[in-house]
């Protein structure tokens, strides 16, 4: 099971950074699963303020050793989404399984939060290799433009029954989408619950209440099958003043190192990509 958190409008990099190292390590764990730790892993896409593009960087270190040291927590953009990882399967571990996952012949990236081991039934496979992906290839299935709501939850109910949570963040250079969705009778509905916070200039979708980026009581529940939409223009993102006044500001520490985190790197190295900019 995964944390994600997706930010858009005018914010600092660095404190959506921040916010998501907290809820790697627990230290924003208020639910009702025993996953609170999400040590597997971490990546992080965002658009490019120069050309509108799309920029992806994974790590399969935890995100208290890695993240804040990362080309992430300083960048300038007006969208960003971070996914952080506890794998399901102890199978399922390396850079080959860090989200975003990604599909380069339409430039859709995907993040995910939850269990679905039963989407292959639907593709036509014999067996599930990784739900994750195949979970991206049911849901937005190749050339695909765009994430409908209505549709897409039709899809989702007709997965068949026995996964936790379709919770998911899909990110293309023209538009991003963020999925709440979990089956009925899912076990731990709060864990599989996502928050939103909204002010004038900026939204924040995160699986947990981060109280250092507003105070409980200025995030509202984002309501269940609800699919939300971020169109994205042709030209370079625009960071607003927000960002502009947080740039040069104090470097963050992880507030919640992990013990023995070290000892869990199996990277041969973080991995940063660049995608091609938004057709023209």
């Amino acid at each position: 099971m995964c944390r994600l958190i997706l930010a858009h409008g005018s914010f600092a990099a660095a404190d959506i950074a921040a916010a998501a190292v907290q809820m790697s390590c627990g230290a924003t764990a208020d639910h009702d699963n025993a996953t609170t730790v999400h040590a597997h892993g971490w990546g992080a896409v965002w658009r490019d303020p120069v050309d509108g593009g799309l920029r992806v960087h994974r790590d399969v270190r935890p995100a208290a050793d890695s993240l804040l040291a990362s080309p992430v927590a300083h960048v300038r953009t007006d969208f960003l989404a971070i996914h952080v990882r506890n794998a399901t399967l102890p199978g399922n571990r390396g850079l080959t399984f860090t989200h975003p996952l990604e599909r380069p012949e339409d430039d859709w990236y995907f993040m995910h939060n939850g269990y679905l081991p039963t989407v292959y039934e639907l593709l036509g496979m014999s067996e599930s290799v990784f739900d994750s992906a195949e979970y991206f290839d049911y849901l937005i299935p190749p050339r695909t433009a765009g994430l409908e709501q209505a549709s897409a939850l039709a899809r989702l109910r007709a997965i068949p029954p026995g996964g936790m949570s379709g919770n998911a963040i899909a990110v293309h250079p023209d538009r991003a989408h963020l999925v709440h969705w979990s089956p009925p009778g899912t076990r731990t509905p709060v864990f599989f619950a996502m928050h939103r916070h909204t002010t004038a200039d900026r939204l924040v979708v995160a699986s947990e209440i981060v109280a250092d980026l507003a105070p409980a009581e200025h995030w509202d529940p984002l309501p269940a099958d609800t699919v939300l939409t971020f169109p994205f223009t042709r030209e370079g993102a625009r960071p607003g003043a927000r960002e502009a006044a947080r740039e040069g500001a104090r470097e963050r520490t992880p507030s919640c190192p992990l013990p023995g985190s070290a000892s869990s790197t199996t990277s041969t190295g973080p991995q940063t990509r660049r995608p091609t900019a938004p057709a023209s």
